[in-house]
């Protein structure tokens, strides 16, 4: 499965601890966040992501700021994108389960490193249930 990243100066060891666990379970990541906390805007780490998901390079993307807000309002410009805010596996677990989000957003300043690890793990080993909620995600997208 292939996995684009990406994050603002608010996530580089975020990223770091993920990537690694990725790679560990045998996840392909591309990686287009900044390894630095010098002061980046977010939406230019984050379009690459939606893009690699817009275009099917990538099966889900992970994107990291400081609220996880900013990147997931810029990522879910995208067409065929579904970014989902998560702070905690439960959310994480929802946003998979009942909204088919393909996009993780986390927030680096309201979570640990840790906590970021375990939300990663819960978002890509839920899978969409359908049913009732498939509409719904089919009225999503504007027409």
């Amino acid at each position: 499965m292939k996995i684009s990243i990406g994050n603002d100066h608010a996530g580089p060891e975020y990223k770091k601890a993920i990537v690694k666990w990725l790679e560990a379970k045998g996840y392909e990541v591309t990686n287009y966040g900044t390894d630095t906390e010098a002061s980046v805007d977010y939406p230019d780490f984050g379009h690459p992501v939606a893009t690699d998901v817009e275009e099917g390079k990538a099966d889900f993307g992970i994107v990291i700021c400081g609220s996880g807000n900013g990147i997931a309002m810029t990522v879910n410009k995208h067409a065929g994108v579904r970014a989902g805010l998560c702070w905690t596996k439960e959310i994480a677990y929802l946003t998979r389960l009942h909204n088919d989000a393909n996009v993780l957003s986390i927030p680096a300043r309201y979570t640990s490193i840790q906590q970021a690890v375990e939300i990663v793990e819960t978002f890509l080993e839920t899978a969409f249930e359908g049913g009732r909620h498939q509409n719904r995600v089919n009225k999503i997208a504007c027409q």
